[in-house]
């Protein structure tokens, strides 16, 4: 959906200058003419399915990952206890295969299945739901990727091998929906620090899901393999890498030779050139992501210190809501992303329409530079002489941390300094190659944001909550940004014990309205999933959901799982809906990258960064 402020006209800027020639080279691009290609990518007579990434493994362990690389591989080779359906995303088997409630909600019982094994050939049981749930919950470090979860739970006990029991302390809406990897006792009993194991130095690794994770080079590969004994099926390719890209040319230039099966993460030149080349389809969707400005709030940890160097102009409102009104999103949409995005507004992306919230007209913070002017007036930053603001002889100068890699970051950056600047604001846009250091420790005022939002969004709600923040200043966790709001933390508890679908989805547009309202985070817009593939190694693949779904960072493993060689045969099964979507295809690819134009508007890899 689109916010109701009116259309404006973009400012003829550098940004937009850019940006428009970046679309003429592209479409320039297309008239190359198309190289040999190799045959469908193979090796030794395998069929391997590689996918590029451009983002770097923050760790392998379930219980300290959050970015989506990371994330994706557990689904991969982990049981959750429940899956998202690929056609609606209602929760499905899992590990378990059944579940009910007590009546008053407080004790939840799970069947688990009889016919999952771990890829070392022990059983897998409910006594290694058991054990990792409980560890969750006694282990702090543990409890750092996905410990919302687990927060509200008792006890957590597997009276015998097929049965799990959950006791909570209060109701928990989200005990269909626990996101969170199953792993083999017998193995992970065996680490002494959690906060410090990374599970990547001995492979293959252990898991149950439908691949087998067998090798991995930071920044360079992942490499996984069938688990033939996975009781949904075993994957149709012969393998699955994960192969590493820095730059975004390099990628695309990869699925033009034929070196890499599929690209995720296209810029909008990229992806209208690549729609006309054969052997290559590219997929077009509406996303799980928002693209957002975080405000740095104080960064302070839960025993009360304070940490970082966060400008202290923005803990007043009426700052935050200036800089609010100084950002067009209209012109984010139509020139960074050239329309394939949607403009931001609530923080649950419209895809999930039973839980996506947009302001009222009295609420919303449509682009309005003199407004914003009058309201720094007001907070006491005049303008002088030289047009820049200050007060009491500070100036109003702010950083925003961006990613190196990333020329959304940058193309909105560059926005973002223009508008600010004609408001006297300062604005230095630091981009970085690795954004978590400075992050983590507080050190920025604005950084550019964004994760994947589940079908049941309560992860992303969580991390603002102010028991989400370190527990001291030298310990990590899973906050966002160090938010902390007495009234944003009552609705958060209150949705979460909230049965009622309609009654717990008014929640969560309450809580979205609240975080709108505090000003700290600004959802600018929700980009569209924009991949591409080639159809001479793929025949068919599934997305999720079933009408206008992505492919890569879907809850669950349906993509990968269900991908079949060109010229393999076979076809997909079931994902617990009647039918899958499978996109088949056609044949040859043109040099686009060969003019390197394309690294200038690329996805943002911080979409990605804080899964």
């Amino acid at each position: 959906m689109e916010a109701t402020a009116p259309p404006r006209t973009a400012p003829r800027s550098t940004a937009a200058r850019a940006l428009r020639l970046l679309t003429a080279a592209a479409v320039a691009a297309t008239a190359l003419a198309a190289v040999p290609q190799q045959p469908a990518h193979a090796e030794d007579g395998k069929k391997v399915l590689t996918v590029a990434v451009s983002q770097s493994v923050d760790s392998l362990s379930p219980f300290l990952a959050q970015k989506l690389v990371s994330t994706t591989v557990h689904r991969l080779t982990y049981e959750y206890l429940t899956n998202y359906d690929v056609k609606d995303a209602h929760p499905v088997p899992g590990f378990a295969t059944s579940w009910k409630s007590s009546a008053d909600k407080l004790t939840w019982t799970y069947t688990i299945r009889d016919d999952s094994r771990w890829s070392d050939g022990k059983p897998a049981t409910a006594e290694d739901a058991a054990w990792t749930f409980t560890k969750m919950m006694t282990d702090r470090n543990a409890a750092t990727a996905n410990g919302s979860f687990t927060a509200n739970f008792r006890k957590v006990s597997a009276p015998d091998p097929r049965t799990l029991v959950i006791e909570l302390k209060k109701p928990q809406a989200t005990m269909t929906a626990l996101d969170v990897p199953i792993v083999p006792k017998h193995v992970w009993e065996k680490v002494t620090d959690f906060s410090k194991f990374n599970n990547d130095q001995r492979f293959p690794v252990v898991g149950n899901g439908p691949f087998v994770l067998t090798d991995f080079k930071v920044d360079q590969y992942l490499k996984l393999k069938p688990n033939k004994d996975f009781w949904r099926g075993a994957p149709k390719f012969d393998e699955l890498v994960l192969k590493y890209y820095k730059d975004a040319d390099a990628a695309v230039a990869a699925l033009q030779k034929g070196e890499v099966s599929f690209v995720q993460g296209l810029t909008p030149a990229q992806a209208n050139a690549l729609k006309s080349t054969p052997d290559i389809k590219v997929n077009d969707a509406p996303g799980r992501r928002f693209f957002a400005l975080a405000v740095n709030p104080g960064a302070a940890a839960q025993d009360g210190r304070k940490f970082g160097s966060g400008n202290p102009a923005l803990l007043d409102p009426a700052v935050r809501k200036a800089l609010f009104l100084a950002v067009d999103r209209k012109t984010i949409v139509d020139k960074v992303f050239q329309g394939h995005a949607a403009q931001g507004e609530g923080y649950v992306p419209p895809r999930f329409s039973a839980y996506h919230w947009k302001p009222s007209g009295a609420q919303e913070l449509a682009y309005d530079p003199a407004k914003a002017a009058g309201l720094l007036d007001q907070a006491g930053y005049r303008a002088g002489a030289d047009g820049k603001r200050a007060k009491d002889g500070k100036p109003l100068d702010l950083r925003i941390l961006c990613h190196a890699t990333d020329p959304n970051d940058k193309a909105v950056g560059k926005y973002l300094q223009e508008w600010w600047g004609k408001l006297g604001v300062g604005l230095k846009v630091e981009c970085l190659d690795n954004v978590s250091d400075p992050w983590l420790k507080g050190d920025y005022d604005l950084a550019f944001d964004g994760w994947s939002v589940n079908p049941d969004p309560d992860f992303v709600l969580s991390i603002h909550t102010c028991a989400a923040r370190p527990a001291t200043p030298k310990d990590t966790a899973s906050t966002d940004n160090f938010i902390c709001d007495k009234e944003y933390d009552e609705l958060y508890a209150r949705q979460a014990v909230e049965y009622d679908p309609a009654k717990r989805a008014d929640l969560v547009k309450q809580l979205q309205s609240r975080l709108y309202d505090t000003g700290y985070m600004n959802v600018m817009a929700y980009p569209n999933a924009v991949e591409a593939y080639r159809t001479d190694q793929i025949k068919s693949i599934t997305t999720m959901p079933e009408a206008a779904g992505n492919l890569w960072g879907q809850d669950g493993y349906w993509s990968w799982w269900s991908a079949v060689p060109a010229d393999g045969g076979g076809s997909s099964s079931g994902s617990g809906s009647s039918s899958g979507v499978l996109i088949g295809i056609g044949a040859a690819v043109v040099a686009l990258a060969a003019l390197g134009l394309f690294a200038a508007v690329r996805r943002r890899s911080s979409a990605d960064d804080r899964e």
